[in-house]
């Protein structure tokens, strides 16, 4: 596809096209995301798979900071030039959460908040126990046994290191990396909140804070700070007149 066809693809009001990533190899479907034309130019010029994210109104390349980037063999335009189609070689998991599709979950699951740790549904040491991450309804749970496994399980992955888990990755690229993922998570959940839409406004808003939580709870491990550090620390603070 050359530049000059860009300007031929039907843009929404937004200046945006919807594009489909499919694995050349094995064509499973990937991920769905969004480009405009500056992404779409910088993933001919380059060869690797830029987007447009709507929720930092930004460019970003894809593995720009986990590695996992996608290398593009082919791109099609379906036929009425309002839908790309992607075909990469990828290097690594297209999904964040360490799964190689975002497409990962079926019909049953549709209804059920995800984590990050997905894969965690598998693992037998928690299927006995409330997981939040197995197919139950989160908002009958009590939210200390939810905070309570996933921590514990967190710990797990720092200790044991499974590879293809992105909490793995997290702990084996150090500190910084999890602390720029918290910023990254912070700025993310500021944007979402601005949303005036009442509601997608309150579902995108529900996505970024989980993602936040998520990402505290790895530096807490990480730094060794426990949930009942945190609890004592809110006792503490409970009753006392604010600060000036």
């Amino acid at each position: 596809m050359s530049d000059s066809l860009i300007h031929n693809l039907t843009f929404d009001e937004r200046g945006l096209i919807t594009t489909i990533v499919q694995d050349n190899e094995t064509n499973e479907v990937l991920m769905a995301a969004y480009m405009n034309a500056e992404s779409l130019a910088r993933t001919l010029q380059t060869g690797e798979t830029w987007f447009w994210s709507r929720s930092r109104q930004e460019l970003w390349h894809k593995g720009a900071t986990s590695g996992h980037t996608q290398q593009v063999v082919d791109v099609r335009l379906d036929c009425d030039g309002d839908a790309l189609l992607v075909r990469v070689n990828p290097h690594g998991p297209a999904c964040h959460t360490g799964e190689n599709t975002c497409f990962f979950r079926g019909k049953q699951e549709m209804s059920t908040p995800q984590s990050k740790e997905t894969e965690v549904k598998n693992n037998p040491k928690v299927e006995t126990a409330p997981s939040p991450l197995s197919l139950v309804n989160v908002a009958a749970m009590d939210l200390g046994i939810l905070l309570q496994n996933l921590y514990k399980l967190i710990q797990e992955r720092k200790d044991q290191r499974p590879e293809g888990s992105y909490t793995s990755y997290l702990f084996n690229s150090g500190l910084d990396k999890i602390l720029k993922k918290v910023g990254e998570e912070s700025a993310e959940t500021i944007i979402a909140a601005k949303n005036t839409d009442l509601e997608d406004g309150r579902t995108q808003l529900t996505s970024e804070i989980s993602d936040l939580l998520y990402h505290l709870l790895v530096l807490m491990v990480e730094r060794e700070v426990s949930l009942q550090d945190i609890l004592n620390e809110l006792n503490n603070r409970a009753g006392k007149p604010a600060s000036r």
